[in-house]
C-alpha cells in the first residue's frame, strides 16, 4: 500500500462531502458497463475527491503551467485511478488515487513541456526540488541553502546543481524576445554570433603568402592586377605587353602551383573523417 502525505489526506478527508460511502459509489459504478447510472457514480467520486486533486497539484504552483492545466492533468488520474481501483482489496481510493494523479503530473512535465531533451532522473529530481524548496521555505521562514535543500532530498549537492541547470531547459524564450526592457530594444537572435567570412579569407591570405615568393615575377603581376586590381585579362595583357590568351594560361598556371602548394602544406584529416 502506498503511504499517502499527511497534508493530503487531511485534505481529502475534510473536504469529503456528506453521502453514499465510496464503497457504494464504486458498487454503482461498476454494476453498469455505460450509462447515466455509471457517469453519476463517477462524477460522484471526482467531486469528492477534487480536493485531493488539488492538494496534488499544490506543490507545483510556482511551475510555470497554469495551475488550470495541472488540475486537469490531475483529473485524468483521478479517473484512472476510479477507473482501475478494486474496492475488494479493501484499500481506500486516496492511497490508490494519489501516485496515479501525481504520476499523471508528473509525465505531463516530462513529455509535453521539456523545451530541451533532459534525462528522466533529472526531471523528476528538479519536479520533487520545487516542491521541497517550497516545504522548506514554510519550515524555515527564509529560502534554504544548499546543503539543505540536498538533505531534503536525499541526494548529493553536485546532483542538485545538476538538477538547477537541467531546470533552464523546461522553458524556452523565443529568437525575437527583446535582450532588454527597453523599448526597441534588440531581439536575442540579433544577439548570436554568425561565422566571419573575413576569417576564413585571412586565414587563406595568410597560406598564400608562404608560397608567394615561389612564383615567377610575371605571373604576381597578372594575379595582382587580376584579383586586386579587377582588371580583365585584356587590359593585363595590354599592360604587360602580352596576349589574353597568354594572359590566361599564365594565371592559370599560378593558380594551379598555389593550390597545390596549399593542398601539400594542409593538415591531414582525421582518421575515419572520410565516407
Amino acid at each position: 500500500m502506498v503511504a499517502v502525505p499527511d497534508s493530503l489526506a487531511s485534505s481529502a478527508a475534510a473536504a469529503a462531502p456528506a453521502g453514499p460511502s465510496d464503497v457504494d459509489l464504486f458498487a454503482r459504478f461498476r454494476a453498469h458497463e455505460h450509462g447515466p447510472q455509471r457517469d453519476a457514480a463517477c462524477e460522484a467520486l471526482v467531486r469528492r475527491y477534487t480536493p485531493l486533486v488539488r492538494a496534488c497539484v499544490r506543490p507545483y504552483r510556482n511551475s510555470p503551467e497554469p495551475t488550470d492545466d495541472l488540475m486537469q492533468v490531475g483529473f485524468v488520474g483521478l479517473l484512472k485511478a476510479i477507473h482501475r481501483f478494486d474496492p475488494a482489496f479493501g484499500n481506500e481510493l486516496r492511497a490508490y488515487a494519489v501516485p496515479c494523479i501525481t504520476g499523471e503530473i508528473k509525465r505531463h512535465f516530462r513529455d509535453k513541456r521539456w523545451q530541451v531533451r533532459v534525462a528522466r532522473p533529472l526531471q523528476e529530481l528538479v519536479l520533487e526540488m520545487r516542491g521541497a524548496a517550497e516545504d522548506l521555505v514554510q519550515e524555515l521562514g527564509r529560502q534554504p541553502d544548499e546543503a539543505e535543500l540536498a538533505g531534503r532530498l536525499g541526494v548529493a549537492p553536485d546532483e542538485l546543481r545538476e538538477a538547477r541547470q537541467a531546470a533552464e531547459g523546461f522553458s524556452a524564450l523565443s529568437l525575437d524576445s527583446p535582450a532588454g526592457d527597453e523599448e526597441g530594444s534588440a531581439g536575442l537572435g540579433d544577439m548570436l554570433g554568425e561565422d566571419d567570412a573575413a576569417i576564413g579569407q585571412s586565414t587563406d591570405m595568410l597560406a598564400v603568402e608562404r608560397h608567394w615568393d615561389e612564383l615567377p615575377r610575371r605571373e604576381q603581376q597578372i594575379l595582382i592586377l587580376r584579383f586586386y586590381g579587377n582588371h580583365s585579362q585584356e587590359e593585363v595583357g595590354a599592360r604587360l605587353g602580352i596576349s589574353q590568351m597568354h594572359v590566361s594560361r599564365l594565371q592559370a598556371r599560378a593558380l594551379a602551383f598555389l593550390r597545390e602548394r596549399l593542398n601539400a602544406t594542409a593538415p591531414a584529416a582525421p582518421a575515419g573523417a572520410a565516407g
